[in-house]
């Protein structure tokens, strides 16, 4: 059997950290390695999946595509960007969209289209305040956008203009704006600085600092997006509606596609102002298309929110169980499991041998963001390992 992980030794840049299993086929809930051990996949892509792996009318509007038009560039229209544009805007509070590759490039943009507002709209306002623990891409404008020093530290100096603030924290924001302040850019929750909540008047109170300084509200959807939460997007569990929406990851089912949303006010690019060779190509917006098409023909939020408080419920029941495990945080299906001592990577490598993947979101805490098409005995299989994996661990240190 060829060793891929070796050949990923002498061929590819040492830029991740990989979990030694080479993966080669999914489907559904499942994926399978290259020695035929199958795993319950509660990683998804890191909440890209949303419909599972190689979902019928992901797979069948992929292949479709491909063999009608791949690319022409935006020199031209073209039928699935405008179908997918049309949906997302009859589904949501933001009135235009522009489509791009990925999440890093939808910040990019979001970023560039809130400087071109301060630029027109308040006398040449550049900064934008974000959150300590915020993650917003590995570009080098949405590095310095992101909240974590250790991701910038390599590549300093960073581009200017960011302030960042504590998170969940009126008073910082208010303290932070001044008139050099076009734009307040959050997420609803912070998916990879930990699953971080807010307070549930927080972004109703940014929402009225913005509204009364007349700058721009920018929403990092990426993770929180299109139903990972529990409402399609997160600004609806906070009942706002922000200016500027980003959203990649499970906008595409798998296929790599990020889009950035405006409101009508804020949305002030001109032709020339931004573009991209492959944003909104045809077959990216084709997979999109057809995974929020289903999405909304099937009702897969209802039964991923009624998935998501078992997932929760079993969750909790474990902390009540197993002293090191202290909080168990989040909305929808999008979980933190933390503890009280770096185990995650053990908690990670022992839940795989036993045929789970989750994710270790920090040392001492591990993520769950399964496929919104998880079914309760998905999440019983589950947490039936992680039960069994904690208890050992339990065993070990004699607790």
């Amino acid at each position: 059997m060829t060793d891929w992980q070796e050949i990923e030794k002498e061929y590819y840049m040492p830029a991740f950290t990989r979990i030694p299993v080479t993966l080669v086929r999914g489907e559904g809930m499942k994926v399978w390695d290259d020695a035929g051990k199958e795993y319950l996949d509660f990683v998804a892509g890191i909440a890209v999946n949303v419909l599972g792996h190689c979902h019928p009318a992901l797979t069948a509007a992929i292949c479709e595509q491909a063999g009608t038009l791949l690319h022409t560039s935006c020199l031209y229209y073209t039928t699935p960007q405008l179908m997918l544009a049309e949906l997302l805007v009859r589904n949501s509070a933001l009135d235009k969209v522009f489509f791009c590759n990925s999440g890093a490039e939808a910040n990019e943009g979001a970023l560039k289209l809130a400087r071109q507002y301060g630029k027109h709209k308040l006398a040449g306002a550049n900064e934008i305040i974000t959150t300590f623990n915020s993650f917003h891409g590995r570009t080098l404008m949405t590095l310095a956008a992101t909240g974590q020093p250790k991701f910038q530290e390599p590549y300093k100096p960073m581009p200017g203009g960011f302030i960042n603030v504590e998170y969940n924290n009126i008073e910082a924001i208010k303290k932070a704006t001044s008139k050099k302040t076009c734009a307040i850019m959050l997420e609803p929750i912070q998916g990879e600085g930990g699953v971080n909540m807010a307070a549930a008047d927080y972004f109703k109170q940014v929402r009225s600092w913005c509204d009364e300084k007349s700058v721009l509200l920018i929403l990092d959807e990426i993770q929180t997006g299109m139903g990972r939460i529990g409402p399609l997007f997160g600004y609806e569990l906070y009942g706002i509606e922000p200016d500027i929406m980003t959203l990649a990851k499970g906008l595409g089912g798998g296929f790599p596609i990020g889009a950035f949303m405006a409101k009508d006010a804020a949305s002030v690019f001109e032709a020339g102002d931004h573009g991209s060779t492959f944003g909104g190509n045809p077959l990216a917006c084709a997979a999109g298309y057809a995974v929020l098409k289903y999405i909304l023909d099937n009702d897969v939020l209802t039964q991923a929110r009624e998935v998501a408080y078992h997932l929760a419920y079993k969750l909790e029941q474990m902390k009540t169980q197993f002293d090191f495990v202290t909080e168990v945080r989040g909305s929808g299906l999008l979980i933190a499991m933390q503890f009280n001592r770096d185990i995650a990577a053990h908690v990670l490598n022992a839940c795989m041998s036993e045929g789970l993947l989750v994710n270790k979101l920090k040392p001492n805490a591990i993520r769950f963001v399964p496929p919104l098409i998880v079914s309760k005995s998905d999440v019983d299989v589950a947490t039936n390992i992680l039960y069994k994996v904690l208890s050992n661990i339990k065993t070990e240190k004699g607790q």
